[in-house]
């Protein structure tokens, strides 16, 4: 390590950040164009595995809103298949990390190796230099290796050893997290990791026509293709051009108000979480060809977006944030 020679003597370190995958947009894409390719998805994820409608929406909601998704569900439902289904739909990179109670933020991020040969220091990127990265049982890993993705995800970026390197882009975490109830040696999530995930989702059993169908015809190895990385791209920089108007701004606020002044709440929806709402609903109206949001679409992904960032009250019921955020869709008006 450099800090073991004497000044006078260390190497001057590589400052160069590891090179960012550069993908030039597509043309700029009208609503029903992202309608389009949000179809060209739907078809890709479903062929592979089974998946309800609402989840399937929540899911690219978040793939178009750039955002990053936490998938809570038993082990065996198909959250790694839906991972790599994601990242083989859009020709993206797929890495994934299963995280366990010694790994170490290095292990993910990267870091920084001596060569005696050339005298120099050389940065090894991590898994995290991916499209898609899926975080297996992020539940598992220690509070200090939680806290390595919190940079990733809000700034798409890594600093080791006082040097940032840019990540890819597109780039999106899908992580994995088990009920704590019953599964020893998990860690609870703090709020801070939390309000990273734009939505949280439970894919759940799927239905006995469905399990007969995986059954049948297990998933195949190959991943079907839908689009590209410079196609998702654009899609996702004509989701932020869909509008949103005043009163549609007004709602979103009340509605954050709302989960603050709720009786169960310790502590409400942030201002983060308004953001990442109305992200997703405008990546909920461009798939469904519209330029505009409407009180639906905050609606439709109000739960997965807002609940899992709401904090109880200590004598709350194990479905209070839930609860929480559906009382304040239920109880302000939409105008």
């Amino acid at each position: 390590m450099s800090r073991d020679l004497p000044a006078d003597r260390r190497p001057p370190l590589d400052r160069a950040p590891v090179a960012a995958l550069s993908l030039a947009r597509d043309q700029p894409l009208e609503a029903v164009d992202v309608a389009a390719f949000g179809d060209r998805l739907r078809a890709a994820i479903r062929e592979p595995m089974q998946i309800s409608d609402g989840a399937l929406e929540t899911v690219l909601s978040t793939l178009l809103a750039g955002g990053h998704l936490l998938l809570e569900d038993r082990p065996g439902v198909g959250k790694t298949e839906l991972a790599r289904t994601l990242a083989g739909a859009v020709a993206g990179r797929f890495a994934r990390v299963q995280m366990t109670i010694d790994l170490l933020p290095a292990d993910i991020l990267g870091a920084t190796v001596w060569h005696a040969g050339t005298e120099t220091f050389e940065f090894h990127p991590g898994p995290v230099f991916a499209n898609v990265v899926l975080v297996d049982e992020l539940n598992r890993a220690t509070p200090k290796t939680q806290s390595g993705l919190l940079e990733a995800m809000q700034e798409q970026q890594v600093t080791v050893d006082g040097h940032t390197h840019p990540l890819e882009s597109p780039f999106m975490v899908i992580a994995t997290q088990n009920p704590s109830v019953g599964f020893d040696g998990t860690y609870r999530l703090p709020p801070a990791q939390l309000d990273r995930f734009l939505a949280r989702v439970s894919l759940g059993y799927p239905t006995n026509a469905q399990e007969m169908a995986l059954l049948r015809e297990p998933p195949a190895g190959a991943v079907p293709r839908a689009g590209t990385l410079g196609e998702l791209l654009s899609a996702q920089a004509a989701v932020q051009e869909v509008r949103a108007s005043d009163a549609l701004l007004v709602y979103v606020v009340g509605v954050l108000e709302a989960t603050r002044r709720h009786p169960l709440a310790e502590t409400g929806a942030s201002p983060r979480a308004g953001l990442q709402l109305l992200s997703a609903a405008r990546a909920r109206a461009a798939l469904a060809a519209r330029d505009f949001v409407l009180p639906d679409d905050v609606q439709a992904l109000a739960v997965e977006v807002l609940a899992h960032r709401i904090e109880p009250v200590a004598a709350a019921p194990p479905d209070a944030q839930t609860e929480i955020v559906a009382d304040a869709v239920r109880d302000v008006p939409a105008r």
